[in-house]
């Protein structure tokens, strides 16, 4: 890493005057801005000045090195000053120069702005009017209220995963069963009712939404408990949302995992099972032994990227009364009327999480299959 870090800084770039005076307009511009309360350039006028006017400096340089390369485009390579290894060097040392000053002015103005905004909301006794004020006083006045929805979602959607995981590769354990000659009567007839019965399941759960089968697995559980004598209380000690929430996930994600390490099982090349029955294995030790270890791992990169879609997709469990992101938001929103700055903050909360765990399983999946193969597809 400290390589690649140097090699930068000592490689010429190109289009160093064009990329840096783009940057440069922009650090004119924050420089153009009013100081905030907390700014650090406030207490030193002189410095602020001469970084300003370095800014200007380089703009005026790059408009010389532009007309150089317009009169000179014939032989620009060989007659311009500009190409000559020490003035680029120079040249290469000012660009840095100036990605420093601007990030100076960054941070003076929109960092330090950001802290006094920060400040003054958090201290306010009323919810502020514009926006990023309002944004910033609900989420610190409800921070616990969004604390117990992040947590939630992370536990719903990764042990929702990992059960769903392990019943995809029973179901599809099912799903892949074949009829042999070797088999009697009734192996043959379970084989043909697992078979039918993974098709079926595969097919209800992938063409119904899951807010409809969180509604019904939820409502279904409580009809079923409810049924046997026992109260509204103990029933919600046993069948809480969350839990009906989680077999959801599950077997939600069940049918959509089996899909793709069928795909997996099936990528494999059918020799590999020919070669191992000619060795004398059966049918169920060809599949266990040599078949199934080698499809699980073709699909660890699609089962991986299920983790990410549960995360997104459990914001429907809001409709049984899940107290996951989506209902802690929903639940801000009502307290205070406003929609549009908490569902900014949702939105961001989700992609925080699906980056964070996206970086996590690529890393994962790195280091369990190597070059892996990228064209399986998603799981939905």
């Amino acid at each position: 890493m400290l390589g690649r870090i140097a090699s930068f800084f000592k490689d010429d770039h190109r289009y160093v005057f064009l990329g840096t005076s783009a940057f440069a307009l922009v650090g004119l511009w924050l420089a153009m801005q009013p100081r905030t309360p907390s700014s650090f350039l406030a207490q030193s006028y002189a410095l602020e000045v001469v970084l300003y006017y370095l800014l200007v400096a380089w703009l005026v340089l790059s408009a010389v090195a532009l007309v150089n390369k317009l009169i000179k485009w014939r032989d620009y390579g060989t007659s311009s000053p500009f190409v000559r290894e020490s003035l680029r060097r120079m040249v290469r040392i000012a660009s840095y120069v100036m990605w420093a000053i601007v990030c100076v002015f960054i941070v003076d103005r929109l960092g330090m702005g950001l802290v006094d905004l920060v400040r003054t909301s958090t201290q306010a006794s009323s919810n502020p009017t514009d926006f990023l004020s309002s944004t910033v006083y609900m989420l610190s006045k409800s921070s616990s209220i969004f604390a117990t929805g992040i947590i939630t979602t992370i536990e719903l959607a990764t042990f929702g995963t990992i059960i769903a995981f392990f019943l995809a590769l029973l179901m599809v354990f099912l799903r892949i069963q074949e009829i042999d000659r070797s088999d009697n009567d009734f192996i043959r007839f379970l084989k043909t009712v697992g078979s039918g019965f993974a098709k079926l399941y595969s097919t209800v759960i992938r063409g119904t939404p899951m807010m409809i089968q969180g509604m019904i697995i939820y409502f279904a559980g409580f009809g079923v408990l409810r049924g046997t004598g026992m109260s509204v209380s103990e029933i919600g000690a046993i069948w809480s949302t969350f839990v009906a929430g989680l077999v959801t996930i599950s077997l939600n994600s069940t049918a959509y995992m089996m899909e793709v390490l069928r795909g997996g099982i099936e990528a494999v090349d059918s020799g590999q099972t020919e070669a191992a029955r000619s060795l004398g294995l059966s049918q169920w030790q060809a599949m266990m032994k040599v078949v199934f270890p080698q499809g699980v791992k073709n699909a660890v990169p699609a089962l991986s990227n299920e983790l990410v879609i549960n995360i997104k997709d459990s914001s429907v469990l809001s409709v049984i009364g899940v107290f996951d992101l989506m209902f802690a938001t929903t639940t801000v929103a009502g307290i205070y009327f406003k929609q549009s700055e908490i569902y900014v903050v949702a939105a961001v909360c989700y992609l925080i999480l699906t980056m964070t765990a996206t970086w996590l399983l690529n890393k994962l999946s790195r280091r369990l299959t190597g070059a892996a193969p990228r064209t399986l597809p998603s799981s939905n």
